[in-house]
């Protein structure tokens, strides 16, 4: 038996899509005993096609699964009863809406000091958008995110994933064990908050450094940096492509000599980084030139082998095939519910004392719900009565 961190650590989840559910996925994979409540029909994600399954299996793996009507006041009280017997709770839902249930902070901590409860929001629980929903995109576009992603002259883009959920979780998971962590100090737990907006701005501390710093507003240039060059450059290649970062004089020097041109090193045009920076095109043109004669393979060797920066744009199964990947061991093996075995992604840290291993892959609607009531001490009558009346779901 494994002895995880999380180990005896109970946690309710009463979240939906990615931020909640992922930051309490992490609390599984350190050994927390994690109940995720959903309504009878399911949570949203669940009934938004391939992706949202996706969203499903890769961030509720190992939970257990409880389908409760939320509306009835005998949902509640199993509700209540699950986070009166917790540690933890993490939810997403609508701003309002647990507190319209009496499930909201103020009142449970009040009731359980003892608790860690995080809620995460899309604009935080204290200015004039806290009551509205949010989701990735709306922060990526409202934190300047989308402003500076994408070609110059071009209209915005959003990241072709859901980077800011994906942060947030991660940002929410290390408030919760910081605040866990301070419950066995004292005894007293904490409220936590955060927000999809915070996030998005905080994944954007050098942009915003050099606002303040500066006045200088960012813009979109597409790939490349503003202040030094050749830097996040894609170098086309004659099967690929690949990204270069050469910006150091050192290491441009070297790019130059690699390239069998270090006669660009002394170009008064190249000459230093700001004279780059000014003649970007000029650099990119060269650099091209060169590049377009090798494979990204021959390029990859000769970059990285002499020290510098760069990395092969890969496909989605290029990635996964990549020997750095399959060393990781990212991706795992999970059970599903029907018993076919089928990949997730794992989480993207290693603790020397949690092997990664195959583990069970999310629950399906109710699937532990029978399970989860006998815990509590509901015999098997009222729990039939409580499925006939609609106010439980057990599993099909």
């Amino acid at each position: 038996m494994i002895d995880k961190p999380l180990d005896g650590v109970r946690v309710v989840d009463f979240g939906q899509f990615i931020a909640a559910p992922a930051a309490a996925q992490i609390l599984v994979d350190l050994g927390a005993d994690v109940v995720k409540i959903e309504p009878l029909h399911g949570e949203s994600a669940r009934g938004i096609g391939p992706h949202g399954e996706a969203m499903v299996e890769n961030y509720n793996r190992g939970k257990r699964a409880i389908a409760l009507d939320l509306k009835d006041p005998r949902g509640r009280r199993i509700a209540r009863e699950l986070i009166a017997r917790a540690d933890i709770v993490v939810q997403n839902l609508r701003p309002g809406v647990m507190d319209s249930l009496c499930l909201g902070a103020d009142r449970i901590r009040d009731e359980h000091p003892h608790l860690v409860y995080a809620t995460v929001s899309g604009f935080g629980l204290h200015g004039p958008s806290r009551t509205r929903a949010g989701l990735d995109i709306a922060a990526q576009a409202e934190s300047g995110l989308m402003w500076v992603t994408g070609e110059a002259g071009g209209e915005p883009q959003k990241i072709g994933a859901q980077i800011v959920d994906a942060a947030t979780a991660y940002v929410c998971a290390q408030a919760i064990l910081a605040a866990y962590i301070r419950r066995l100090r004292t005894g007293e737990g904490d409220t936590i908050e955060v927000s999809l907006l915070d996030v998005a701005l905080h994944l954007q501390a050098p942009n915003w450094g050099a606002y303040l710093a500066t006045g200088v507003e960012p813009v979109r240039m597409g790939n490349g940096q503003p202040t030094v060059a050749p830097a996040a450059d894609i170098m086309p290649t004659s099967d690929g492509s690949i990204v270069v970062s050469a910006y150091s004089e050192v290491h441009f020097r070297r790019l130059c000599g690699l390239l069998g041109r270090p006669e660009l090193a002394d170009d008064p045009r190249f000459a230093d980084n700001p004279a780059r920076v000014r003649n970007r095109p000029a650099l990119l043109a060269e650099l091209h030139s060169a590049f377009a004669t090798m494979t990204s393979a021959e390029a990859m060797e000769m970059l990285t082998g002499n020290g510098v920066v760069a990395g092969r744009i890969n496909t989605y199964p290029e990635a996964m095939r990549s020997p750095d990947v399959e060393a990781s061991g990212l991706f795992i093996e999970v059970s599903r519910p029907d018993g076919v075995s089928t990949t997730a992604l794992g989480t993207p840290w290693h603790l020397a004392s949690i092997p990664k291993t195959s583990s069970a892959g999310a629950p399906a609607l109710g699937q532990h719900t029978t399970e989860i009531l006998r815990e509590l001490d509901y015999s098997p009558e009222t729990i039939r009565d409580l499925a006939a009346g609609r106010v439980v779901g057990l599993a099909r």
